[in-house]
Protein backbone atom coordinates (compact mmCIF):
# COMPACT_ATOMS: atom_id res chain seq x y z
CA UNK A 1 0.00 0.00 0.00
CA UNK A 2 2.86 2.39 0.81
CA UNK A 3 4.36 1.91 -2.65
CA UNK A 4 0.98 2.60 -4.27
CA UNK A 5 0.62 5.81 -2.25
CA UNK A 6 4.14 6.80 -3.32
CA UNK A 7 3.33 6.30 -7.01
CA UNK A 8 0.17 8.41 -6.67
CA UNK A 9 1.42 10.86 -4.04
CA UNK A 10 1.04 13.87 -6.31
CA UNK A 11 -2.64 13.19 -6.99
CA UNK A 12 -3.40 12.35 -3.36
CA UNK A 13 -1.80 15.64 -2.31
CA UNK A 14 -4.05 17.64 -4.62
CA UNK A 15 -7.18 15.68 -5.56
CA UNK A 16 -9.23 18.77 -6.40
CA UNK A 17 -7.14 20.33 -9.16
CA UNK A 18 -4.37 17.76 -9.67
CA UNK A 19 -4.27 15.85 -12.94
CA UNK A 20 -2.06 12.98 -14.07
CA UNK A 21 0.14 14.59 -16.71
CA UNK A 22 0.24 11.55 -19.00
CA UNK A 23 -3.43 10.69 -18.64
CA UNK A 24 -4.50 12.67 -21.71
CA UNK A 25 -8.32 12.67 -21.35
CA UNK A 26 -8.64 9.37 -19.46
CA UNK A 27 -8.65 10.75 -15.93
CA UNK A 28 -11.48 13.08 -16.90
CA UNK A 29 -13.31 10.14 -18.47
CA UNK A 30 -13.11 7.92 -15.37
CA UNK A 31 -14.05 10.78 -13.08
CA UNK A 32 -17.12 11.29 -15.25
CA UNK A 33 -17.91 7.58 -15.06
CA UNK A 34 -17.82 7.62 -11.25
CA UNK A 35 -19.77 10.89 -11.09
CA UNK A 36 -22.55 9.72 -13.41
CA UNK A 37 -22.76 6.46 -11.45
CA UNK A 38 -23.32 8.40 -8.23
CA UNK A 39 -25.91 10.61 -9.93
CA UNK A 40 -27.79 7.65 -11.35
CA UNK A 41 -27.97 6.08 -7.91
CA UNK A 42 -29.15 9.23 -6.12
CA UNK A 43 -31.69 10.02 -8.87
CA UNK A 44 -32.79 6.39 -9.38
CA UNK A 45 -31.83 6.68 -13.05
CA UNK A 46 -31.08 3.84 -15.44
CA UNK A 47 -27.57 2.38 -15.15
CA UNK A 48 -27.72 1.11 -18.74
CA UNK A 49 -27.82 4.34 -20.77
CA UNK A 50 -27.46 8.08 -20.34
CA UNK A 51 -28.11 11.19 -22.41
CA UNK A 52 -25.73 13.41 -20.48
CA UNK A 53 -23.20 12.79 -23.25
CA UNK A 54 -23.87 12.56 -26.97
CA UNK A 55 -27.25 14.25 -26.67
CA UNK A 56 -29.80 13.32 -27.95
CA UNK A 57 -28.58 9.84 -29.02
CA UNK A 58 -26.99 9.11 -25.67
CA UNK A 59 -24.39 6.60 -24.55
CA UNK A 60 -24.67 2.89 -23.87
CA UNK A 61 -23.01 2.87 -20.47
CA UNK A 62 -22.87 -0.91 -20.34
CA UNK A 63 -20.65 -0.77 -23.44
CA UNK A 64 -18.20 1.53 -21.66
CA UNK A 65 -15.82 0.97 -18.75
CA UNK A 66 -17.86 2.48 -15.92
CA UNK A 67 -16.48 -0.01 -13.36
CA UNK A 68 -19.77 -0.35 -11.49
CA UNK A 69 -18.06 -2.82 -9.17
CA UNK A 70 -16.06 0.11 -7.76
CA UNK A 71 -18.19 3.13 -8.55
CA UNK A 72 -21.40 1.84 -6.96
CA UNK A 73 -20.04 0.93 -3.49
CA UNK A 74 -17.93 4.10 -3.45
CA UNK A 75 -20.84 6.39 -4.34
CA UNK A 76 -20.76 7.97 -0.83
CA UNK A 77 -17.07 8.79 -1.39
CA UNK A 78 -17.88 10.35 -4.77
CA UNK A 79 -20.69 12.45 -3.29
CA UNK A 80 -18.69 13.59 -0.26
CA UNK A 81 -15.20 14.09 -1.69
CA UNK A 82 -15.60 14.18 -5.46
CA UNK A 83 -14.91 11.69 -8.27
CA UNK A 84 -11.16 12.33 -8.27
CA UNK A 85 -10.89 10.72 -4.83
CA UNK A 86 -12.87 7.73 -6.09
CA UNK A 87 -10.57 7.53 -9.12
CA UNK A 88 -7.29 7.74 -7.20
CA UNK A 89 -8.67 5.28 -4.62
CA UNK A 90 -9.34 2.77 -7.40
CA UNK A 91 -5.77 3.16 -8.64
CA UNK A 92 -4.26 2.88 -5.17
CA UNK A 93 -6.29 -0.13 -4.09
CA UNK A 94 -5.80 -1.63 -7.54
CA UNK A 95 -2.01 -1.51 -7.38
CA UNK A 96 -1.64 -2.66 -3.78
CA UNK A 97 -4.55 -5.10 -3.90
CA UNK A 98 -3.32 -6.76 -7.07
CA UNK A 99 0.13 -7.16 -5.53
CA UNK A 100 -1.31 -8.68 -2.36
CA UNK A 101 -3.67 -11.00 -4.28
CA UNK A 102 -0.79 -12.42 -6.31
CA UNK A 103 1.28 -12.79 -3.12
CA UNK A 104 -1.64 -14.72 -1.62
CA UNK A 105 -1.90 -16.93 -4.72
CA UNK A 106 1.82 -17.68 -4.89
CA UNK A 107 2.11 -18.37 -1.16
CA UNK A 108 -0.73 -20.89 -1.26
CA UNK A 109 -0.18 -22.61 -4.57
CA UNK A 110 3.47 -22.26 -5.54
CA UNK A 111 6.00 -21.76 -2.72
CA UNK A 112 6.34 -21.89 1.03
CA UNK A 113 8.58 -18.84 1.38
CA UNK A 114 6.67 -15.63 2.08
CA UNK A 115 9.61 -13.62 0.76
CA UNK A 116 9.54 -15.48 -2.54
CA UNK A 117 5.78 -15.00 -2.82
CA UNK A 118 6.16 -11.30 -1.97
CA UNK A 119 8.70 -10.83 -4.79
CA UNK A 120 6.19 -12.20 -7.28
CA UNK A 121 3.30 -10.25 -5.80
CA UNK A 122 5.11 -6.90 -5.87
CA UNK A 123 6.24 -7.53 -9.45
CA UNK A 124 2.68 -8.35 -10.57
CA UNK A 125 1.24 -5.30 -8.83
CA UNK A 126 3.87 -2.78 -9.89
CA UNK A 127 5.19 -4.04 -13.22
CA UNK A 128 5.83 -1.32 -15.83
CA UNK A 129 2.54 -2.07 -17.61
CA UNK A 130 0.60 -1.64 -14.37
CA UNK A 131 2.23 1.73 -13.71
CA UNK A 132 1.59 2.85 -17.29
CA UNK A 133 -2.12 2.03 -16.97
CA UNK A 134 -2.17 3.89 -13.65
CA UNK A 135 -1.89 7.04 -15.75
CA UNK A 136 -5.53 6.65 -16.68
CA UNK A 137 -6.92 3.11 -17.06
CA UNK A 138 -8.36 2.14 -13.70
CA UNK A 139 -9.94 -1.01 -15.17
CA UNK A 140 -6.50 -2.35 -16.10
CA UNK A 141 -5.05 -1.53 -12.68
CA UNK A 142 -7.78 -3.02 -10.51
CA UNK A 143 -6.91 -6.69 -11.19
CA UNK A 144 -7.37 -7.92 -7.62
CA UNK A 145 -9.85 -10.66 -8.46
CA UNK A 146 -7.91 -12.32 -11.28
CA UNK A 147 -5.42 -14.32 -9.15
CA UNK A 148 -8.24 -15.23 -6.78
CA UNK A 149 -10.26 -16.59 -9.71
CA UNK A 150 -7.20 -18.53 -10.88
CA UNK A 151 -6.73 -20.12 -7.45
CA UNK A 152 -10.40 -21.07 -7.29
CA UNK A 153 -10.18 -22.81 -10.67
CA UNK A 154 -6.96 -24.61 -9.68
CA UNK A 155 -8.49 -25.86 -6.43
CA UNK A 156 -11.63 -26.91 -8.24
CA UNK A 157 -9.58 -28.89 -10.77
CA UNK A 158 -7.43 -30.47 -8.05
CA UNK A 159 -10.44 -31.57 -6.01
CA UNK A 160 -12.23 -32.90 -9.09
CA UNK A 161 -9.14 -34.89 -10.04
CA UNK A 162 -8.86 -36.44 -6.57
CA UNK A 163 -12.58 -37.22 -6.38
CA UNK A 164 -12.92 -38.53 -9.91
CA UNK A 165 -12.50 -42.12 -8.74
CA UNK A 166 -15.47 -41.85 -6.36
CA UNK A 167 -17.63 -39.86 -8.75
CA UNK A 168 -17.80 -36.91 -6.32
CA UNK A 169 -16.91 -34.20 -8.83
CA UNK A 170 -19.90 -31.95 -8.32
CA UNK A 171 -18.78 -28.82 -6.43
CA UNK A 172 -21.79 -26.51 -6.10
CA UNK A 173 -20.32 -24.28 -3.39
CA UNK A 174 -17.07 -23.77 -5.29
CA UNK A 175 -19.06 -23.11 -8.47
CA UNK A 176 -21.18 -20.47 -6.76
CA UNK A 177 -18.10 -18.69 -5.44
CA UNK A 178 -16.43 -18.80 -8.85
CA UNK A 179 -19.57 -17.53 -10.59
CA UNK A 180 -19.84 -14.62 -8.17
CA UNK A 181 -16.16 -13.73 -8.58
CA UNK A 182 -16.38 -13.73 -12.38
CA UNK A 183 -19.58 -11.68 -12.31
CA UNK A 184 -17.94 -9.11 -10.04
CA UNK A 185 -14.87 -8.97 -12.28
CA UNK A 186 -17.14 -8.26 -15.26
CA UNK A 187 -18.31 -5.13 -13.42
CA UNK A 188 -14.69 -4.07 -12.92
CA UNK A 189 -13.19 -4.84 -16.32
CA UNK A 190 -14.27 -7.16 -19.11
CA UNK A 191 -11.17 -6.85 -21.31
CA UNK A 192 -8.72 -7.70 -18.50
CA UNK A 193 -10.87 -10.73 -17.65
CA UNK A 194 -10.92 -11.91 -21.27
CA UNK A 195 -7.15 -11.49 -21.66
CA UNK A 196 -6.49 -13.27 -18.38
CA UNK A 197 -8.90 -16.10 -19.23
CA UNK A 198 -7.16 -16.68 -22.56
CA UNK A 199 -3.74 -16.60 -20.92
CA UNK A 200 -4.79 -18.89 -18.09
CA UNK A 201 -6.31 -21.34 -20.56
CA UNK A 202 -3.08 -21.55 -22.55
CA UNK A 203 -1.08 -21.88 -19.33
CA UNK A 204 -3.35 -24.68 -18.10
CA UNK A 205 -3.18 -26.59 -21.40
CA UNK A 206 0.61 -26.31 -21.43
CA UNK A 207 0.80 -27.40 -17.79
CA UNK A 208 -1.42 -30.44 -18.28
CA UNK A 209 0.62 -31.38 -21.31
CA UNK A 210 -1.03 -34.48 -22.75
CA UNK A 211 -4.41 -34.66 -24.46
CA UNK A 212 -5.50 -37.45 -22.13
CA UNK A 213 -4.80 -35.36 -19.03
CA UNK A 214 -6.49 -32.34 -20.59
CA UNK A 215 -9.59 -34.39 -21.42
CA UNK A 216 -9.70 -35.99 -17.95
CA UNK A 217 -9.42 -32.60 -16.20
CA UNK A 218 -12.03 -31.05 -18.51
CA UNK A 219 -14.52 -33.86 -17.82
CA UNK A 220 -13.96 -33.65 -14.08
CA UNK A 221 -14.42 -29.88 -13.84
CA UNK A 222 -17.05 -29.38 -16.55
CA UNK A 223 -20.15 -29.64 -14.29
CA UNK A 224 -18.88 -27.10 -11.77
CA UNK A 225 -17.49 -24.75 -14.44
CA UNK A 226 -20.82 -24.88 -16.27
CA UNK A 227 -22.71 -24.07 -13.09
CA UNK A 228 -20.36 -21.15 -12.39
CA UNK A 229 -20.93 -19.89 -15.94
CA UNK A 230 -24.71 -20.09 -15.51
CA UNK A 231 -24.50 -18.14 -12.24
CA UNK A 232 -22.36 -15.47 -13.93
CA UNK A 233 -24.79 -15.28 -16.84
CA UNK A 234 -27.79 -15.03 -14.55
CA UNK A 235 -26.20 -12.07 -12.75
CA UNK A 236 -24.82 -10.25 -15.77
CA UNK A 237 -26.80 -11.59 -18.73
CA UNK A 238 -29.15 -8.63 -19.21
CA UNK A 239 -26.30 -6.15 -18.90
CA UNK A 240 -24.27 -8.07 -21.48
CA UNK A 241 -27.26 -8.20 -23.82
CA UNK A 242 -27.71 -4.44 -23.46
CA UNK A 243 -24.00 -3.92 -24.09
CA UNK A 244 -23.99 -5.84 -27.36
CA UNK A 245 -27.55 -5.34 -28.61
CA UNK A 246 -29.05 -2.37 -26.75
CA UNK A 247 -29.36 1.25 -27.92
CA UNK A 248 -26.05 2.81 -28.99
CA UNK A 249 -24.37 -0.57 -29.01
CA UNK A 250 -21.64 -1.13 -31.57
CA UNK A 251 -19.70 -3.88 -33.22
CA UNK A 252 -15.96 -4.35 -33.13
CA UNK A 253 -14.30 -3.90 -36.49
CA UNK A 254 -10.66 -3.72 -35.42
CA UNK A 255 -8.78 -0.55 -34.56
CA UNK A 256 -5.68 -0.76 -36.71
CA UNK A 257 -2.08 -1.48 -35.80
CA UNK A 258 -1.52 -0.99 -32.08
CA UNK A 259 1.01 -3.74 -31.37
CA UNK A 260 4.14 -3.54 -29.25
CA UNK A 261 7.45 -2.74 -30.87
CA UNK A 262 9.97 -5.52 -30.28
CA UNK A 263 12.43 -2.97 -28.86
CA UNK A 264 9.94 -2.14 -26.10
CA UNK A 265 10.65 -5.54 -24.53
CA UNK A 266 14.16 -4.54 -23.52
CA UNK A 267 13.68 -0.82 -22.92
CA UNK A 268 12.88 0.87 -19.60
CA UNK A 269 9.56 2.60 -19.10
CA UNK A 270 9.52 6.41 -18.67
CA UNK A 271 7.79 5.78 -15.31
CA UNK A 272 10.60 3.54 -14.06
CA UNK A 273 13.77 4.30 -12.12
CA UNK A 274 15.91 3.12 -15.03
CA UNK A 275 14.34 5.43 -17.60
CA UNK A 276 17.49 7.56 -17.66
CA UNK A 277 19.36 4.55 -19.01
CA UNK A 278 16.87 3.76 -21.75
CA UNK A 279 17.99 3.70 -25.35
CA UNK A 280 16.62 3.89 -28.86
CA UNK A 281 13.62 5.89 -30.08
CA UNK A 282 10.36 6.23 -28.19
CA UNK A 283 8.29 3.31 -29.53
CA UNK A 284 5.41 3.66 -27.08
CA UNK A 285 1.86 3.67 -28.44
CA UNK A 286 1.03 6.25 -25.78
CA UNK A 287 2.06 6.72 -22.13
CA UNK A 288 -0.83 4.59 -20.83
CA UNK A 289 -0.02 1.62 -23.08
CA UNK A 290 3.57 0.73 -22.14
CA UNK A 291 2.53 -2.90 -21.86
CA UNK A 292 6.00 -4.46 -22.02
CA UNK A 293 9.14 -2.46 -21.06
CA UNK A 294 10.51 -5.27 -18.91
CA UNK A 295 14.09 -4.11 -19.46
CA UNK A 296 16.96 -6.22 -20.75
CA UNK A 297 18.38 -7.10 -17.28
CA UNK A 298 15.11 -8.73 -16.21
CA UNK A 299 14.70 -10.65 -19.46
CA UNK A 300 18.29 -11.86 -19.18
CA UNK A 301 17.72 -12.99 -15.58
CA UNK A 302 14.48 -14.77 -16.54
CA UNK A 303 16.20 -16.54 -19.45
CA UNK A 304 18.96 -17.84 -17.18
CA UNK A 305 16.47 -18.84 -14.47
CA UNK A 306 14.28 -20.66 -17.00
CA UNK A 307 17.30 -22.67 -18.12
CA UNK A 308 18.02 -23.84 -14.57
CA UNK A 309 14.30 -24.42 -13.81
CA UNK A 310 13.48 -26.03 -17.15
CA UNK A 311 12.51 -29.32 -15.51
CA UNK A 312 9.68 -27.59 -13.63
CA UNK A 313 6.41 -28.18 -15.47
CA UNK A 314 4.93 -24.91 -14.23
CA UNK A 315 7.92 -22.97 -15.56
CA UNK A 316 7.52 -24.49 -19.01
CA UNK A 317 3.83 -23.61 -18.99
CA UNK A 318 4.58 -20.05 -17.87
CA UNK A 319 7.13 -19.62 -20.66
CA UNK A 320 4.69 -20.88 -23.30
CA UNK A 321 1.94 -18.55 -22.12
CA UNK A 322 4.23 -15.54 -21.62
CA UNK A 323 6.12 -15.85 -24.90
CA UNK A 324 3.00 -16.75 -26.85
CA UNK A 325 0.94 -13.79 -25.73
CA UNK A 326 3.88 -11.39 -25.97
CA UNK A 327 4.25 -12.47 -29.59
CA UNK A 328 0.54 -11.87 -30.18
CA UNK A 329 0.87 -8.45 -28.55
CA UNK A 330 3.18 -7.29 -31.34
CA UNK A 331 0.20 -6.80 -33.59
CA UNK A 332 -0.45 -7.66 -37.20
CA UNK A 333 3.03 -6.75 -38.47
CA UNK A 334 6.41 -6.73 -36.77
CA UNK A 335 7.74 -3.36 -35.69
CA UNK A 336 11.41 -2.91 -34.83
CA UNK A 337 12.84 0.35 -33.53
CA UNK A 338 9.69 2.17 -34.59
CA UNK A 339 9.84 0.85 -38.16
CA UNK A 340 7.31 -1.68 -39.45
CA UNK A 341 8.97 -2.41 -42.78
CA UNK A 342 12.24 -4.30 -42.68
CA UNK A 343 13.72 -7.66 -43.60
CA UNK A 344 17.38 -8.06 -44.43
CA UNK A 345 17.54 -4.50 -45.65
CA UNK A 346 14.44 -4.83 -47.80
CA UNK A 347 11.23 -2.90 -47.30
CA UNK A 348 8.62 -5.59 -46.78
CA UNK A 349 6.17 -6.14 -43.94
CA UNK A 350 6.57 -9.21 -41.73
CA UNK A 351 3.12 -10.48 -40.68
CA UNK A 352 2.64 -11.60 -37.09
CA UNK A 353 0.19 -14.15 -35.60
CA UNK A 354 -2.27 -11.43 -34.57
CA UNK A 355 -2.91 -10.91 -38.29
CA UNK A 356 -4.84 -14.20 -38.13
CA UNK A 357 -6.47 -13.89 -34.71
CA UNK A 358 -7.11 -10.14 -34.62
CA UNK A 359 -10.22 -10.26 -36.79
CA UNK A 360 -12.06 -12.83 -34.67
CA UNK A 361 -14.82 -11.40 -32.47
CA UNK A 362 -14.49 -10.49 -29.61
CA UNK A 363 -10.68 -10.50 -30.01
CA UNK A 364 -11.00 -7.66 -32.52
CA UNK A 365 -12.25 -5.48 -29.69
CA UNK A 366 -8.94 -5.74 -27.84
CA UNK A 367 -5.94 -3.46 -27.96
CA UNK A 368 -3.49 -6.22 -28.81
CA UNK A 369 -0.48 -4.66 -27.09
CA UNK A 370 -2.23 -5.43 -23.78
CA UNK A 371 -1.90 -9.16 -24.40
CA UNK A 372 1.71 -8.84 -23.22
CA UNK A 373 0.38 -8.37 -19.68
CA UNK A 374 0.05 -12.17 -19.55
CA UNK A 375 3.84 -12.18 -19.38
CA UNK A 376 3.71 -10.38 -16.01
CA UNK A 377 2.47 -13.36 -13.92
CA UNK A 378 4.52 -15.68 -16.15
CA UNK A 379 7.72 -13.81 -15.27
CA UNK A 380 6.59 -13.62 -11.65
CA UNK A 381 6.35 -17.42 -11.49
CA UNK A 382 9.99 -17.69 -12.59
CA UNK A 383 11.08 -15.05 -10.06
CA UNK A 384 9.14 -16.70 -7.25
CA UNK A 385 10.56 -20.16 -7.92
CA UNK A 386 14.06 -18.78 -8.36
CA UNK A 387 13.83 -16.98 -5.03
CA UNK A 388 12.43 -20.08 -3.32
CA UNK A 389 15.36 -22.16 -4.61
CA UNK A 390 17.84 -19.51 -3.46
CA UNK A 391 16.33 -19.45 0.05
CA UNK A 392 16.38 -23.25 0.23
CA UNK A 393 20.00 -23.21 -0.88
CA UNK A 394 20.85 -20.73 1.87
CA UNK A 395 19.42 -23.13 4.44
CA UNK A 396 20.99 -26.34 3.14
CA UNK A 397 24.10 -25.48 1.17
CA UNK A 398 27.54 -24.98 2.63
CA UNK A 399 28.27 -22.22 0.12
CA UNK A 400 26.36 -18.98 -0.22
CA UNK A 401 27.69 -18.12 -3.66
CA UNK A 402 24.66 -19.09 -5.70
CA UNK A 403 21.98 -17.56 -3.39
CA UNK A 404 23.90 -14.30 -3.15
CA UNK A 405 24.37 -14.28 -6.93
CA UNK A 406 20.60 -14.75 -7.38
CA UNK A 407 19.62 -11.93 -5.05
CA UNK A 408 22.20 -9.58 -6.54
CA UNK A 409 21.06 -10.42 -10.07
CA UNK A 410 17.42 -9.92 -9.08
CA UNK A 411 18.20 -6.53 -7.56
CA UNK A 412 20.07 -5.58 -10.74
CA UNK A 413 17.06 -6.66 -12.82
CA UNK A 414 14.22 -5.23 -10.73
CA UNK A 415 15.59 -1.92 -9.45
CA UNK A 416 15.68 -0.32 -12.95
CA UNK A 417 11.98 -1.07 -13.44
CA UNK A 418 10.96 0.14 -9.98
CA UNK A 419 8.13 2.69 -10.32
CA UNK A 420 8.58 6.39 -9.79
CA UNK A 421 6.06 8.97 -8.67
CA UNK A 422 3.66 9.79 -11.49
CA UNK A 423 3.89 13.43 -12.62
CA UNK A 424 1.00 15.76 -11.89
CA UNK A 425 -0.15 18.97 -13.52
CA UNK A 426 -2.73 21.56 -12.52
CA UNK A 427 -6.17 21.17 -14.04
CA UNK A 428 -7.54 24.40 -15.59
CA UNK A 429 -10.29 25.86 -13.39
CA UNK A 430 -13.89 25.32 -14.41
CA UNK A 431 -15.48 28.52 -15.80
CA UNK A 432 -17.80 30.19 -13.31
CA UNK A 433 -20.64 29.85 -15.83
CA UNK A 434 -20.65 26.12 -15.00
CA UNK A 435 -19.18 26.03 -11.50
CA UNK A 436 -21.58 28.66 -10.11
CA UNK A 437 -24.62 27.18 -11.81
CA UNK A 438 -25.28 30.11 -14.18
CA UNK A 439 -25.71 27.59 -16.98
CA UNK A 440 -29.07 26.58 -15.46
CA UNK A 441 -30.52 29.93 -16.55
CA UNK A 442 -29.80 29.07 -20.18
CA UNK A 443 -30.99 25.46 -20.26
CA UNK A 444 -34.69 24.65 -20.47
CA UNK A 445 -35.11 21.07 -21.61
CA UNK A 446 -32.36 20.98 -24.23
CA UNK A 447 -28.58 20.65 -24.42
CA UNK A 448 -25.40 22.70 -24.23
CA UNK A 449 -23.21 22.89 -27.33
CA UNK A 450 -19.57 23.64 -26.50
CA UNK A 451 -17.54 25.27 -29.29
CA UNK A 452 -16.35 22.88 -30.61
CA UNK A 453 -18.17 19.91 -29.04
CA UNK A 454 -15.99 17.72 -26.79
CA UNK A 455 -14.20 14.73 -28.28
CA UNK A 456 -11.79 12.04 -27.13
CA UNK A 457 -9.00 14.53 -27.84
CA UNK A 458 -10.48 17.30 -25.68
CA UNK A 459 -12.96 16.14 -23.06
CA UNK A 460 -12.53 18.88 -20.44
CA UNK A 461 -16.20 19.80 -20.85
CA UNK A 462 -17.05 16.57 -19.03
CA UNK A 463 -15.42 18.05 -15.92
CA UNK A 464 -17.45 21.24 -16.33
CA UNK A 465 -20.57 19.12 -16.42
CA UNK A 466 -19.53 17.36 -13.20
CA UNK A 467 -18.81 20.67 -11.46
CA UNK A 468 -22.26 21.95 -12.47
CA UNK A 469 -23.79 18.88 -10.79
CA UNK A 470 -25.00 17.62 -14.16
CA UNK A 471 -27.13 20.69 -14.81
CA UNK A 472 -27.19 20.01 -18.55
CA UNK A 473 -26.64 17.32 -21.19
CA UNK A 474 -23.70 17.69 -23.54
CA UNK A 475 -23.49 17.43 -27.29
CA UNK A 476 -20.53 15.22 -28.24
CA UNK A 477 -18.28 13.67 -25.62
CA UNK A 478 -15.71 10.99 -24.91
CA UNK A 479 -17.03 7.43 -24.84
CA UNK A 480 -17.12 4.34 -27.03
CA UNK A 481 -20.10 4.24 -29.37
CA UNK A 482 -21.21 3.44 -32.91
CA UNK A 483 -19.68 5.37 -35.80
CA UNK A 484 -20.89 5.33 -39.39
CA UNK A 485 -23.44 3.20 -41.20
CA UNK A 486 -21.77 -0.07 -40.15
CA UNK A 487 -21.98 0.94 -36.44
CA UNK A 488 -18.33 0.15 -35.88
CA UNK A 489 -16.76 1.07 -32.55
CA UNK A 490 -15.41 4.60 -32.31
CA UNK A 491 -14.42 7.14 -29.69
CA UNK A 492 -17.01 9.87 -29.33
CA UNK A 493 -19.94 11.00 -31.41
CA UNK A 494 -20.54 10.45 -35.07
CA UNK A 495 -19.69 14.07 -35.98
CA UNK A 496 -22.16 16.33 -37.75
CA UNK A 497 -21.14 18.97 -40.28
CA UNK A 498 -21.22 21.94 -37.91
CA UNK A 499 -19.11 20.12 -35.31
CA UNK A 500 -16.52 19.26 -37.97
CA UNK A 501 -16.47 22.86 -39.19
CA UNK A 502 -15.86 24.22 -35.68
CA UNK A 503 -13.07 21.71 -35.06
CA UNK A 504 -11.37 22.77 -38.30
CA UNK A 505 -11.66 26.44 -37.37
CA UNK A 506 -10.13 25.77 -33.98
CA UNK A 507 -7.25 23.86 -35.58
CA UNK A 508 -6.56 26.34 -38.40
CA UNK A 509 -7.58 29.56 -36.61
CA UNK A 510 -9.03 30.74 -39.92
CA UNK A 511 -12.54 32.06 -40.47
CA UNK A 512 -14.26 30.12 -43.27
CA UNK A 513 -16.72 31.58 -45.74
CA UNK A 514 -20.15 31.30 -44.16
CA UNK A 515 -22.83 31.06 -46.82
CA UNK A 516 -26.53 30.31 -46.66
CA UNK A 517 -26.01 26.57 -46.94
CA UNK A 518 -23.70 26.51 -43.93
CA UNK A 519 -26.10 28.64 -41.89
CA UNK A 520 -28.98 26.32 -42.71
CA UNK A 521 -26.84 23.31 -41.87
CA UNK A 522 -25.91 24.88 -38.53
CA UNK A 523 -29.58 25.50 -37.67
CA UNK A 524 -30.41 21.92 -38.72
CA UNK A 525 -27.63 20.53 -36.50
CA UNK A 526 -28.71 22.67 -33.54
CA UNK A 527 -32.26 21.37 -33.94
CA UNK A 528 -30.98 17.79 -34.07
CA UNK A 529 -28.96 18.41 -30.93
CA UNK A 530 -31.92 20.04 -29.17
CA UNK A 531 -29.62 22.94 -28.37
CA UNK A 532 -30.60 25.59 -25.84
CA UNK A 533 -27.28 27.43 -25.68
CA UNK A 534 -23.94 27.52 -27.50
CA UNK A 535 -20.94 28.19 -25.24
CA UNK A 536 -17.33 29.17 -25.97
CA UNK A 537 -15.13 29.48 -22.83
CA UNK A 538 -12.95 32.58 -22.91
CA UNK A 539 -9.88 30.52 -21.99
CA UNK A 540 -10.30 28.57 -25.23
CA UNK A 541 -11.71 31.39 -27.33
CA UNK A 542 -10.11 32.63 -30.51
CA UNK A 543 -11.28 35.46 -32.71
CA UNK A 544 -11.79 32.97 -35.53
CA UNK A 545 -14.09 30.76 -33.47
CA UNK A 546 -16.14 33.67 -32.16
CA UNK A 547 -16.61 35.25 -35.59
CA UNK A 548 -17.48 31.89 -37.13
CA UNK A 549 -20.24 31.20 -34.61
CA UNK A 550 -21.49 34.80 -34.86
CA UNK A 551 -21.82 34.37 -38.63
CA UNK A 552 -23.38 30.91 -38.42
CA UNK A 553 -26.05 32.00 -35.94
CA UNK A 554 -26.54 35.55 -37.17
CA UNK A 555 -26.20 36.98 -33.67
CA UNK A 556 -23.35 38.28 -31.51
CA UNK A 557 -22.12 36.47 -28.44
CA UNK A 558 -22.77 37.67 -24.90
CA UNK A 559 -20.01 37.38 -22.30
CA UNK A 560 -21.27 35.75 -19.10
CA UNK A 561 -19.18 34.45 -16.18
CA UNK A 562 -16.06 33.58 -18.14
CA UNK A 563 -17.70 32.28 -21.30
CA UNK A 564 -19.20 33.53 -24.54
CA UNK A 565 -22.86 32.59 -24.85
CA UNK A 566 -25.25 32.33 -27.77
CA UNK A 567 -28.78 31.71 -26.48
CA UNK A 568 -30.39 29.78 -29.35
CA UNK A 569 -33.68 28.78 -27.72
CA UNK A 570 -35.59 31.25 -29.89
CA UNK A 571 -33.58 30.37 -32.98
CA UNK A 572 -34.15 26.65 -33.23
Amino acid sequence: MSLAFFVLAGLWANPRSGYLSKSDQDQTLYEWFYAITARNITHLASPFSTQFQNYPDGVNTMANTLMYGWGVPLTPVTLLFGPTVTFVSALTVGLSGTAFAWYWAFSRELVTSKLAAAVGGVFCGFAPAMIAHTNGHANFVFLVLLPIIAVRVIKMARYAELAAGTGLVWQPCAAVVLGLLVALQLTLGEEPLLIFALGFAVFALAYLGSWSEIARTARATAPSILLAALITLALTGFGLWWQFAGPQSYRFVGIGRVGNDIISLVQFSPESAGSMFSFGPDVSINPTEDNTYFGWPLLLLVAVAVYYLRCERIVRAAVIAGVGFTTLSMGIVLSFNGVVRFREGEYSMIPMPWFVFGWISPLNGMIESRLAMIAIPAIAIVLVLGTQRAIESLRTSATMRRPIAWFCAMAFALLPIAPTMLPITERPPTPAFFADGTVRQYVSDGSVVIVPPPTSGDAIALRWQIDSDFAFPLVGGYFVGPIGADRGAGYGSDPRSTAVLLMLVRKSNLVPVIDRARREQAISDLRYWGADVVVLPLAQSTDALRRTVDDLLGMPAAQVDGVLVWDVRGLV
